[in-house]
């Protein structure tokens, strides 16, 4: 309902000059034009509290698609000794394959350069190293005893700073034949430290979508669009400033190892890790 504007007027009362008694209504305020009385709502107030979702746009990505592995977005780390992991396999570029649209990593029981199994491992390492933003693999992961397969990220000043301070983020992690798998970032004050979750899936050897969403306040982890944990790596917080700088991404199938903590069940092998897509965004909004 319209209210009609109140105008001052003063009254005399025993002598007192007094101001006309305005009605309560103090959140409608009137107007006047060319004789017509209007009111003025009162603003809305604006929900301060509300988080806007990031809006991300594709800026670098390989879906497979032809017959070979990409050596312009992809190279090999070769070699075998462990990994610093105690890990049993030499890796190759050999046992990197693509067909039918898949990355395939296969391990497999064969005897090369010392070690008693092969697999591969491939980076980004000098061709693409994001800072910030949407990195997803869509991966179906091999299962069995001894079996690590992962897809991460290693900060892109390894070489000068070494790890941990490079700062690692493992966006999936698998190990064995379980239905549980890894998300963790470490780093280093005065020493490794790291911060991670776990995620149970009822179909562990099925296509699923790993991904993070990383900015610079978090890193927050996702299977296929669930979100299970957020690392909080704000400026000047938890010593985390590693992550504020370019991480390139690795994907590789690792056999045994102190992880898995268990003997490698050869009756598996050959066992392929199949990578349908690997993909990285950049937030614009």
């Amino acid at each position: 309902m319209l209210l009609p504007c109140k105008r001052k007027s003063a009254f005399k009362l025993s002598g007192i000059k007094l101001i006309a008694i305005v009605l309560p209504f103090t959140f409608l305020s009137c107007s006047k034009k060319n004789g017509l009385t209007t009111t003025i709502p009162p603003p809305i107030p604006v929900d301060t509290t509300k988080t806007v979702k990031p809006v991300y746009a594709l800026v670098w990505s390989d879906e497979f698609d032809g017959t070979t592995v990409d050596t312009s977005k992809w190279a090999f780390e070769t070699g075998g000794g462990g990994w610093g992991n105690n890990e049993k396999e030499y890796y190759q570029a050999a046992n990197a394959t693509v067909a039918n649209g898949n990355l395939m990593i296969t391990a497999k029981k064969e005897s090369v350069g010392g070690e008693p199994y092969t697999s591969a491992r491939m980076t980004t390492q000098g061709k693409e190293a994001p800072t910030y933003g949407r990195i997803e693999a869509r991966i179906k992961t091999p299962l069995g005893m001894g079996f690590w397969p992962a897809f991460w990220m290693l900060g892109s000043n390894i070489q000068t700073v070494s790890w941990p301070s490079c700062g690692e983020m493992d966006i999936m992690e698998h190990v064995n034949n379980t239905n549980t798998f890894y998300g963790t970032m470490h780093w280093n004050v005065n020493g490794h430290v790291s911060y991670g979750s776990t995620i149970n899936i009822s179909s562990p050897g099925d296509y699923h979508l790993y991904a993070i969403e990383w900015d610079q306040n978090s890193i927050r982890w996702y299977i296929d669009d669930t979100l299970y944990q957020t690392g909080n790596i704000k400026s000047n917080i938890n010593s985390t400033g590693a992550f504020h700088l370019p991480f390139f991404i690795l994907l590789n199938f690792a056999l045994g190892g102190n992880f898995p903590n268990a003997a490698v069940d050869e009756s598996l092998l050959p066992a392929t890790m199949y990578v349908d897509y690997v993909r990285v965004y950049k937030q614009t909004n």
